[in-house]
């Protein structure tokens, strides 16, 4: 609604109808900003983007507003009537009204304060300040008894009747008319004004023009002028139809009044200016006011009854002191009322912007570092994840490099060990007998001091070395893959606290399970020791088979000794090479040279040989053959798995390489997941700030968009300039 478009006292009820929705809706603003505040402080990832003591203003904000909200609420404009007692106070008071609401005339005399305002109901009703009971009032009569119910009521108490705004037009617009007992009655002037005029918009002193203004009523104004800054006083005098009688008179008497009331409020006051002093002071008659307008709300002629000649113009008068007083009120009252609240509102929606100004700016700085911190966490995983590709291969080709080494060292010194075996063997001693038991239980001890030994040679060989080796390289992958790893973890990296530990599987037991021996008596120059001797184990073997094949054959057919020898020789001749055959056709020549004695000779010292080593073949050397042929075998069985022993052991230092990389390449892991975990949350914090920096910029934009509302209402109803 436009300004124009309204009456006076309306301009008050749209202002105030304006800034109370203004305030609603920066209250609604505050709150919204209060919560977002709140909530950004205590979310855990965005630590210091906004302040404990930010929350703690715009909450303080808030309450404020909440209280001015309510305060605009009961604002309404207030008028103050004083003067001395019989000065027609009520009267003007009823007349202004139109109807007789306040006790006036003779024994009516006002002993109390009381205000009337207006109420949406359809009965009158008035409250005391000891209670906020509805008090009936159903006449004016009543009312007037009602306030003298109490004989003990003090002066200084306040009855508040309300009238139906329906039945009077001024009290529609939240104006209040507030009657005083007289101020010749009490000297506690002070807490009069303290209680009731400290909020009044307009202060309007009912002098009588029959007198002049006395020093009681300067007094008063006089303590108001000293609490209030520059009070707004209108003066009515009032009963200005007495001065009928005395028309010769009227124009000295009414300058008189003027100056005199002029000099109050310029000089002694100085509350207004000396041009504008005069349109504050009137000359009224109240009574003959609230009459016409009572006769002319009955239907009678506004002019009826005895009324003194220049009623019109008096009447004039008091509408210009209304027309006067709704403009100067309204517009005084909007000031007052909410000039300061204006202010206040723009101070704390600048509180405000500063604030969401603050949490935006400081969310941009966190949003940056934390997109730097992102994006160096990226590159990080990435080259994690790189270097970690690229290093496995290098350290697995490492690792199968450390294991074959292991290997060819286990194998030579394996190869040394086999040689050395016959030695080992020999050292061995214990009790021996050729029983079956007995020798079944030497040939177990002997089988495990072999390997024990063997198992010892070894780890004095290589294990020392081998040791130092496992060390050196799992250091060399733990320095290598270090640098892959947080700061933090990095301190904490130890070798294992398991030593590792060589184990030389020979299993002997095993190996030689099918080892069987040979502890009977073969004589040295017999023919299956020659045949040993000559063709090996093997051809041996399948020599005498042939042999005894043919023996069968020239048994049956009776062939001399002759065609034996030469059955003999021609049988070996075909499994024996040239050489054998060439030895045994000499000694079948020799044989038919030398004739017998040579024979019977040779055989004596044959039998003696065997004699000998018949007699000599005693347990200590069935036990040097039997360690011999178990070195024999032993030697054959280990030379065949030399290259399993030696790969096993290359095994087992590439599986202590593999258990270390593995671990640290689960360091690595670790901390790729933390490296990914630390990017979700940075990416999440970046969300997040966002969010915030989105939700302070509307929140910015509000606040705005009300300090524009502000600008107009203070150029529309305040003329202020912010």
């Amino acid at each position: 609604m436009d300004q124009d478009d309204v009456s006076p006292l309306q301009h008050f009820v749209v202002a105030k109808r304006t800034i109370s929705a203004m305030f609603q809706q920066m209250l609604e603003f505050v709150r919204e900003g209060a919560d977002f505040v709140e909530e950004t402080r205590k979310s855990e990832d965005l630590e210091h983007v906004a302040e404990e003591e930010q929350c703690l203003q715009i909450q303080a904000s808030s309450r404020k507003l909440t209280v001015i909200k309510d305060v605009l609420a009961r604002r309404h404009m207030k008028v103050a009537f004083f003067g001395r007692t019989s000065n027609g106070k009520s009267t003007v008071i009823n007349a202004m009204l139109r109807e007789r609401v306040l006790p006036s005339g003779i024994g009516h005399t006002t002993n109390c304060f009381l205000s009337v305002e207006g109420t949406d109901g359809e009965h009158a009703y008035l409250t005391t300040e000891d209670s906020e009971e509805r008090k009936s009032i159903e006449t004016v009569n009543h009312l007037a008894h009602a306030l003298h119910m109490d004989r003990n009521q003090d002066s200084g108490c306040l009855v508040r009747v309300f009238w139906p705004k329906t039945k009077c037009a001024v009290l529609r617009d939240d104006l209040v008319l507030m009657d005083s007992p007289g101020t010749d009655v009490t000297s506690e002037l002070d807490s009069w004004i303290d209680k009731f005029c400290l909020d009044a918009d307009v202060f309007v002193l009912v002098a009588n023009s029959e007198s002049t203004i006395m020093n009681t009523e300067k007094h008063f104004f006089h303590k108001v002028n000293e609490r209030i800054s520059k009070p707004n006083i209108f003066i009515l005098n009032n009963r200005w139809d007495a001065s009928v009688l005395e028309p010769e008179y009227l124009e000295d008497v009414r300058k008189q009044h003027m100056d005199r009331c002029v000099s109050f409020l310029v000089e002694e006051l100085k509350v207004v200016d000396l041009h504008k002093a005069p349109d504050r002071i009137f000359f009224v008659s109240a009574k003959e006011v609230l009459s016409a307008r009572i006769h002319r709300a009955q239907g009678m002629p506004e002019t009826g009854g005895a009324l003194a000649e220049g009623f019109q113009e008096r009447l004039m008068e008091f509408q210009s002191f209304e027309r006067t007083f709704e403009e100067f009120i309204s517009q005084s009252a909007v000031k007052t009322k909410f000039e300061q609240h204006t202010i206040r509102a723009w101070q704390i929606i600048e509180s405000v912007k500063a604030i969401m100004d603050a949490i935006n700016i400081s969310s941009a700085e966190k949003k940056v570092f934390s997109l730097e911190e992102r994006e160096a966490q990226m590159d990080r995983l990435e080259f994690v994840r790189n270097q970690l590709n690229f290093l496995t291969e290098d350290i697995k080709d490492k690792i199968k490099a450390i294991a074959d080494e292991v290997a060819a060292k286990v194998s030579s010194a394996m190869a040394e060990e086999i040689c050395c075996l016959s030695v080992l063997v020999d050292e061995f001693c214990t009790d021996f007998s050729p029983a079956p038991n007995a020798l079944s239980l030497y040939k177990t001890k002997l089988m495990a001091y072999a390997e024990e030994r063997m198992a010892k040679n070894l780890d004095l060989r290589c294990s020392s070395t081998i040791n130092g080796c496992v060390l050196s390289s799992q250091r060399d992958i733990m320095d290598t893959l270090r640098p892959l790893l947080p700061p933090a973890a990095r301190g904490h990296l130890h070798l294992p606290h398991r030593r590792f530990t060589m184990t030389y599987d020979l299993n002997l037991a095993s190996l030689c399970e099918h080892f069987v021996e040979d502890t009977d008596f073969h004589f040295s120059l017999g023919l299956t020791s020659l045949v040993n001797r000559f063709l090996g184990p093997a051809k041996a073997r399948e020599a005498l088979s042939l042999l005894n094949q043919n023996l069968k054959v020239t048994s049956s057919s009776a062939q001399t000794q002759d065609e034996l020898a030469i059955s003999m020789a021609t049988g070996l001749a075909s499994l024996t090479s040239r050489a054998s055959v060439g030895m045994l056709v000499t000694a079948g020549v020799v044989w038919r040279s030398a004739g017998w004695r040579v024979i019977v000779l040779s055989v004596s010292l044959y039998g003696l040989l065997y004699l000998y080593e018949r007699l000599t073949w005693t347990n200590s050397s069935k036990e040097r053959a039997l360690k011999q042929q178990f070195v024999d075998y032993a030697t054959q069985r280990l030379q065949a798995i030399s290259h399993i022993i030696s790969s096993d052991c290359g095994q087992q230092v590439q599986q202590e390489m593999v258990a270390v990389f593995a671990r640290m390449c689960q360091q690595v892991d670790k901390s790729e997941m933390e490296l990914e975990t630390e990017i979700r949350r940075l990416s999440a914090r970046i969300q997040r700030l966002e969010s915030v920096q989105r939700r302070s910029k509307t929140l910015r934009h509000k606040a705005t968009d009300l300090e524009s509302q502000l600008e107009c209402f203070s150029a529309q109803y305040l003329h202020l300039q912010h």
